[in-house]
């Protein structure tokens, strides 16, 4: 939770600010800052990057973010997170990062980022949890406690439906309210009233017609309102559209410094009548607030274990590793056996994204380098196989083939590339790199003995599935994810990872296939709820490997399933629910096996006869237990109502049918081992039975009549690229002369400033951020050095009618 502040003493601090200073107070000090009031002890607080490390950087700060940053603990990216299934190491990792940000006099940590994996090309996929939202916000919850209980702040982000990076600094997303509701808002909302981040960040997007950074109903309504959120919303850097409108829907603090800017239009907002002065002390008592509760990381003279934190790194790490398949059981390996080790990334190891969250690590383990050390340098040979970016040459494939034929095992670490998989950016297609591909089915006469471990942040097409015996997935597992991939493949740690999402057979089989990402302008969500398992699964579409998937060296058996204490029968067993009532569900977890292990049991929810479209189960508690050979476990659940329910629009509520319920105790979505009916009884008229089309969506669900039923209105149009206008990016300004010209001068100038410290995995970021940014950033991003009367006048001549007012543009002063 958050750490407490005396209301008297904000209110007083407040009362004692000049206008000018809270008008100030409203924007960031630079990049990285907020504006401090030495004369009433108000600190000047730094804030920085996570979220699956501290990215504080180093000197002077750049105007992208993206320089030097000092040495830290790089732990494994959210999407091998989620794959833990474990809410204490969650919580551990949190602990570590708030004691790192402690010791940096950083106050608070922007993270953890918990949109929706909606589709699996979405290029920031990596650093966010899962496809579903309640696994997002239990993993989100953990992390803030965890970083909150060292008295560093938490960000919760990107609040919200930023579900890809194409144009999203201007993207309109367009979502029915049931599916914002249950899909895209449930994650923030549990981590929001269970562990009261003190900061949310806003999304760039649109949301509806709306900028997400001055949505009065989401920043207000819904955010403070309903769910009781405490704390302040800070903008993403650079998503602020218009500084009044903002601070009026509820966003207080805008990031990064737009040098005087913010400041004069809330100064003249107040001097019209545009903006009251209460309206702007409720802002400025949030940033009072955050500052106060940032003091102590920020005068604190911590100091960190570094070396203790990048074992808890290799221990989640480990806990992150999927075994996906591994036929005849060929794992673990032996390390008494030879060993052929092949590709790059074997050596060049791909353990983080690219883009605003990359760690600079105080250490780094390399996959080669630490199956040299489990297996004994005599007994490993390697071979590159491929390159990390070129063609595949025969020369490459002989020698592959050369030293894999020779050892008794192969394994061959494969993966996407930083040019692959970034922020900023979305993928094109689900394939690995085609020299990859083209290696693994060179390797055919090895194929018997050959373990293929995967480096990515999110799902691939895996056309190889079928013609080799085991497949590990690592995901982008931190800077000890070298020797945690190897506890794992010798068997000194018995795999444990489940994942959170889904891997599809190919990526057209995603509901949201047809309209991901959208246009510049718009994105369509026409897949309504189906996303993830719960479109797979109801649908009946076969699946590379399920949501909640991941096997064991050892065996574990469910029995007993029990509810509320009930015993099991034909008949359903008869509740009468109430919004205080609860059902308790257990079963007992087994270890059948030889080995110790860990087992990630899942409860799912499916309503039988639903009014109302419905996923044919959804995922409403987890837990993971540890269990010694023979050793039993119970495994226990609290069930509420709101876990039964939907999303009504027309009673604007949660609402629970009286109907049939199919509660699974379940090793993934689809191994369900045990099953329980169960009637509830609630306000609502019992159902009748429903047509099978409200189970099972089909493409015809998806159209756009069908889309338009859902949201209640019809789709609106984008908004047109001509005239241009503030929010124009420098991409479409690019169909004139003129703005090819200045988008080049503003490219010369951006590589300029990052010469010497742009690496290559974020060079293509930094070119596809400047494109898709609006104008009106030219103007905040310099921190007023080109001026709001500049902007304005290059807008008019790039639509060729200077002098006159053009989509909201003023006509510039002569």
């Amino acid at each position: 939770m958050g750490m407490d502040v005396d209301p008297g003493q904000v209110e007083q601090l407040v009362a004692n600010l000049t206008l000018d200073e809270k008008a100030q107070l409203c924007s960031g000090k630079g990049f990285w800052f907020l504006h401090g009031v030495e004369r009433l002890g108000l600190p000047s607080i730094m804030v920085t990057d996570g979220p699956h490390g501290l990215r504080k950087q180093t000197g002077d700060s750049d105007h992208v973010g993206l320089n030097d940053s000092v040495e830290a603990t790089c732990f494994p990216t959210a999407s091998g997170l989620a794959a833990t299934w474990n809410r204490s190491l969650l919580r551990e990792l949190g602990e570590a990062l708030g004691r790192e940000s402690r010791a940096e006099h950083v106050s608070v940590l922007l993270g953890p980022g918990i949109n929706i994996k909606r589709h699996p090309l979405g290029g920031r996929n990596f650093e966010y949890f899962s496809e579903d939202p309640y696994l997002s916000g239990a993993m989100a919850t953990e992390w803030i406690h965890g970083v909150q209980s060292q008295k560093v702040g938490a960000s919760l982000k990107h609040y919200a439906v930023n579900n890809h990076e194409h144009y999203r600094m201007v993207v309109d997303a367009i979502v029915d309210e049931r599916t914002l509701r249950e899909i895209y808002l449930t994650g923030f909302e549990m981590a929001i009233k269970e562990s009261q981040p003190w900061t949310v960040m806003c999304a760039y997007n649109k949301l509806n017609g709306t900028y997400l950074a001055e949505h009065h109903r989401l920043l207000t309504s819904i955010l403070e309102e309903e769910w009781g959120f405490q704390g302040l919303v800070v903008t993403d850097w650079g998503a602020n559209n218009n500084r009044v409108d903002g601070l009026k829907a509820g966003q207080a603090l805008e990031m990064p410094s737009s040098g005087a800017i913010g400041k004069q239009f809330i100064l003249k907002a107040i001097r019209e009548g545009d903006l009251t002065l209460e309206q702007l002390d409720r802002s400025v008592a949030k940033v009072v607030k955050l500052i106060l509760q940032g003091q102590d990381a920020h005068t604190n003279q911590d100091t960190v274990d570094l070396g203790a934190h990048h074992r808890l790194a290799r221990d989640i790490a480990a806990e992150s590793c999927v075994l996906l398949q591994n036929e005849g059981n060929i794992l673990p390996l032996s390390t008494q056996q030879s060993i052929a080790v092949l590709g790059a990334l074997a050596v060049h190891t791909r353990y983080q994204g690219a883009g605003s969250s990359q760690i600079t690590p105080h250490q780094l383990e390399t996959p080669l380098e630490e199956l040299q050390r489990a297996f004994g340098e005599d007994k490993v040979v390697y071979s590159e196989g491929y390159s990390r970016q070129g063609a595949l040459t025969q020369a490459q494939i002989d020698d592959a083939l050369k030293v894999a034929e020779a050892a008794d095992n192969v394994v061959l670490v494969v993966g996407l590339t930083p040019d692959f998989e970034s922020e900023g950016f979305d993928r094109h297609h689900m394939d690995l790199p085609s020299q990859q591909l083209q290696l693994i089915d060179a390797l055919a006469p090895v194929h018997h003995k050959l373990v293929v471990v995967l480096q990515n942040g999110a799902p691939v097409a895996l056309p190889f599935k079928e013609k080799v015996p085991a497949i590990l997935e690592a995901y982008l597992g931190g800077q000890a994810g070298a020797s945690a991939l190897v506890q794992v493949l010798t068997g000194e740690v018995n795999p444990s990872g489940k994942l959170a999402e889904t891997f599809p057979l190919q990526q057209t089989d995603v509901a949201s296939d047809a309209w991901f990402p959208g246009t510049t302008r718009q994105t369509q969500y026409r897949e309504t709820i189906w996303v993830g398992y719960r479109y797979f699964d109801t649908a009946e579409v076969p699946v590379a490997f399920p949501f909640g998937h991941g096997l064991s060296y050892t065996t574990f058996a469910y029995n007993n399933l029990t509810v509320s204490g009930a015993p099991v029968g034909d008949e359903p067993t008869l509740f009468s629910m109430k919004e205080s009532d609860a059902i308790t569900v257990e079963w007992d977890v087994t270890n059948t096996g030889s080995l110790a292990g860990s087992e990630a049991v899942q409860l799912y929810i499916g309503q039988v006869n639903p009014k109302l479209p419905r996923p044919k189960k959804e995922l409403r508690a987890f837990d993971k237990v540890f269990l010694k050979p023979g050793d039993t476990q119970k495994a226990s659940f609290v069930l509420k109502p709101r876990d039964f329910a939907y999303w009504s629009v027309e009673q604007q509520g949660w609402v629970v049918d009286s109907d049939a319920f199919v509660l699974s105790a379940a090793a993934s979505v689809a191994d369900v081992r045990l099953e329980e009916t169960i009637r509830l009884q609630t306000e609502a008229e019992a159902n009748t039975p429903s047509d099978s089309s409200l189970k099972k969506p089909d493409p015809a669900a998806f159209s756009e009549a069908a889309f338009e039923q859902w949201l209640g209105r019809p789709i609106p149009e984008p908004v047109p690229v001509r005239p241009f206008h503030t929010n124009t990016t420098l991409m479409e300004i690019q169909q004139t002369w003129l703005g090819r010209k200045l988008v080049n001068i503003i490219k010369k100038k951006a590589m300029e400033e990052m010469a010497g410290t742009l690496t290559e995995e974020n060079s293509r970021m930094l070119e596809t951020m400047l494109l898709e940014m609006p104008l009106r950033n030219l103007v905040t991003m310099s921190e007023g050095k080109m001026s709001l009367r500049t902007l304005y006048r290059i807008i008019h001549v790039l639509n060729g009618n200077y002098g006159k007012a053009v989509s909201g543009v003023p006509a510039p002063s002569k």
